[in-house]
């Protein structure tokens, strides 16, 4: 690559040739992405078929969209987007069947919809809720407090909050949060977060309120997160060290005004989350001795687990015991199935009492319900059943729609298939498939492959506008559940972690060459895709099988597996990846590392990398690096083209309109690129080989 006075190619792991792009603000970088942009822009915009494209995402974006509400007081309180709106807009009403009232409306904070709502929480008694607002898609969040009933807001506000919720104490004097100290060089966007606290901001305060309630100076690596139970009686804190499954409880009795904060579920040795308790009775949803979780009774005095007792036993099969509440006399839980899931009814001694009828195969998208009350408002959705809010009284068994939205598409003309293949190591793999019916399987068809494959994460059916886009112009869609994610438990989870993780890239490697084999699609036809640690998936398998693939789309993807740590909370990821400083988890992650292992003179597939600005999970180094290495090392005529944007992050809060923009150059590049053996290229399409500029 020639840029200003550098000569730059790609390097082996300890060159690192473009590491100079770690700089977001230099202006060496700064032109690269500015160059990056226009030259991508260019490619995309002489598309002839994006226009119509980004027409009709805009017809189907455009239909109401409800989250379930939830009664705080006298108030149900529920989100709503009339359709092309930026950001959803927050409703009030003492009656669902009444007209409800606008309570905050983020559309109002920006005129391009880049301030958003990232996160709320309505006090126990629905007099006051807390929001917290964050800037082009930063995790970074400042909280404020607004009066429920006048709708006016209170002078608090609270900043440098992150990884955080709040939960309010019951006497309304405040609520619990977490943060961090401000990044001590200004930097906010790259700087490592250590050392998170768990705070109390006290209303009105004239100190600003802010006094610490727990942190660990001696673990800079935990994470807190805060709860009050249903009683008010206890704070519970849950502490997680990164990302791991494992993590640790300890509880504060907030009826005594001189108690601590005290270790409880103390040994860091399987995953504990507090459902609901009566009086010093704590109930637990646990993978401790159940890998697929179970829901225990235990008691404050009495932790050891020969004291626990069991209410809901885990499934003897191979499904998952996914979420639990407790909703009046009875326990609601959400089952996880061969990675769909099904709602059913449990007695209070976890006895099994029905399932909940559902509409279709499909999943829980959210869900909301309090103990006192009588019914759960369920969000449901699948690939092709656009998310719908079912409201189930649990006393009477009856099931009704609160809200359904009416989508410009017809559901029928589509079809939603489950198949089981086997990956590298004969290991059953699902995925779904879903297209127009009546597909010829002839391997002629455009095909996107989409996995994740990481950290106890689910992938499950869900409603995508974007998606009926996509199969309405012929494309298939296939959603492969690989190891390394939740969908089968623990051991799932850990097949495809730290020294499996090869498993993952094997997994959706063998995807591909099923619907190959199954007729779907073809190599010149096939197109990869993820975002986050599913960028990683792609970054890993097309550098691994660059001739299986005909197109590839990572995004904001962990690209650079032996410097991830290095940035914002990257250091959280050593539970699924591995530290990068320890000399064989080195070994291991060079194996895989997608920037590592481009190799130049090799043809690799389309690819359009797609990462943001002011994306401080992943940073964008990743993506950058990953770009100008393989453009200068790709030895074919397929494009490779990187999408950057601007004021923007990682994905959460990203506005309407650039959600459909996305989408449209994602759509309109796999159409131009996708094109079968026997149909060459145009020279529009097959682009420069490197990343001059």
């Amino acid at each position: 690559m020639v840029h200003g006075s550098r000569v730059q190619g790609p390097g082996g792991p300890d060159e690192d040739t473009f590491r100079w792009l770690e700089d977001p603000d230099s202006a060496e970088t700064q032109a690269w992405v500015a160059a990056q942009n226009e030259r991508s822009s260019a490619f995309l915009s002489a598309i002839p078929q994006r226009d119509e494209i980004k027409r009709r995402l805009t017809e189907l974006w455009n239909y109401d969209r409800y989250g379930p509400p939830s009664r705080h007081g006298e108030w149900y309180v529920f989100s709503r987007n009339d359709g092309l709106q930026n950001q959803a807009v927050i409703f009030k009403t003492r009656d669902l069947n009444g007209t409800p009232e606008v309570l905050l409306d983020p559309n109002t904070w920006s005129a391009d919809g880049t301030i958003a709502l990232a996160g709320m929480s309505v006090s126990e008694d629905g007099r006051y809720l807390a929001y917290a607002v964050s800037e082009s898609g930063s995790d970074w969040m400042t909280w404020r407090v607004r009066d429920v009933a006048t709708g006016i807001d209170l002078p608090d506000e609270v900043p440098w909050s992150k990884f955080s919720g709040a939960a309010w104490a019951h006497d309304n004097s405040g609520f619990y949060y977490s943060g961090y100290a401000p990044p001590a060089d200004g930097n906010t966007l790259t700087a490592t977060n250590h050392h998170h606290r768990l705070y109390f901001h006290e209303l009105r305060a004239a100190d600003c309120g802010l006094r610490t309630v727990f942190d660990s100076p001696d673990h800079p690596d935990w994470l807190f997160s805060a709860d009050v139970t249903d009683d008010g009686r206890y704070l519970v804190v849950t502490q997680s060290q990164g990302t791991h499954r494992e993590n640790r409880i300890f509880v504060r009795d907030l009826h005594d005004p001189v108690a601590a904060v005290r270790p409880w579920l103390d040994n860091c040795d399987a995953s504990y989350s507090v459902i609901a308790n009566d009086a010093d009775v704590f109930y637990v949803l646990t993978d401790k001795d159940a890998p697929r979780s179970r829901l225990v009774a235990i008691r404050l005095d009495a932790p050891e687990p020969d004291q626990w007792t069991e209410v809901i036993p885990q499934d003897p099969g191979t499904d998952v015991l996914a979420s639990v509440a407790r909703v009046g006399d009875r326990w609601v839980a959400i089952w996880r199935t061969d990675a769909h899931e099904r709602v059913r009814i449990h007695a209070l001694d976890g006895s099994p009492l029905g399932d909940v009828a559902l509409p279709t195969l499909g999943a829980v998208v959210s869900w909301s319900t309090r103990r006192e009350d009588d019914d759960v408002f369920l969000a449901f959705s699948s690939f092709t059943y656009p998310t719908t809010i079912l409201r189930h009284r649990v006393a009477t068994g009856e099931t009704s729609v609160w809200r359904q939205p009416r989508v410009a598409f017809a559901p029928d003309d589509f079809e939603t298939t489950q198949v089981f293949y086997p990956s590298k190591d004969g290991t059953r793999i699902p995925a779904f498939v879903v297209h127009r019916r009546g597909l010829i399987r002839d391997g002629g068809n455009r095909t996107y492959l989409y996995g994740y494959g990481g950290f106890d994460i689910s992938l499950t059916p869900a409603f995508s506008p974007a998606l009926i886009a996509w199969m309405e112009r012929g494309g298939v869609f296939v959603q492969a559940n690989l190891r390394g994610g939740g969908e089968y438990g623990q051991a799932w989870h850990d097949a495809g972690r730290l020294r499996n993780k090869q498993n993952v890239f094997d997994d959706f490697i063998a995807a591909a060459e099923y619907l190959i084999r199954e007729g779907y699609t073809s190599t010149p036809l096939l197109a990869i895709g993820g975002g986050s640690n599913g960028g990683l998936l792609v970054g890993a398998c097309m550098t691994q099988r660059p001739d299986l693939f005909g197109a590839a789309v990572p995004a904001v993807g962990v690209l650079d597996m032996l410097r991830f740590h290095l940035f914002t909370i990257g250091w959280a990821w050593v539970s699924d990846y591995g530290n990068p400083d320890d000399p064989d988890d080195r070994d291991v992650l060079l194996r895989y590392s997608p920037l590592h292992n481009i190799r130049p003179g090799t043809s690799y597939p389309s690819t359009l990398v797609i990462t943001a600005d002011h994306d401080d999970r992943v940073a964008p180094a990743h993506s950058h690096k990953f770009t100008a290495t393989l453009q200068a090392a790709q030895a074919g005529s397929a494009p490779i083209l990187t999408r950057i944007d601007v004021k923007a992050g990682h994905g959460a809060g990203k506005p309407t309109t650039k959600l459909i923009e996305e989408k449209a150059d994602v759509w309109a590049f796999l159409e131009r690129v996708l094109r079968p053996a026997s149909s060459p290229a145009t020279p529009a399409e097959s682009g420069p080989r490197s990343a001059s500029l």
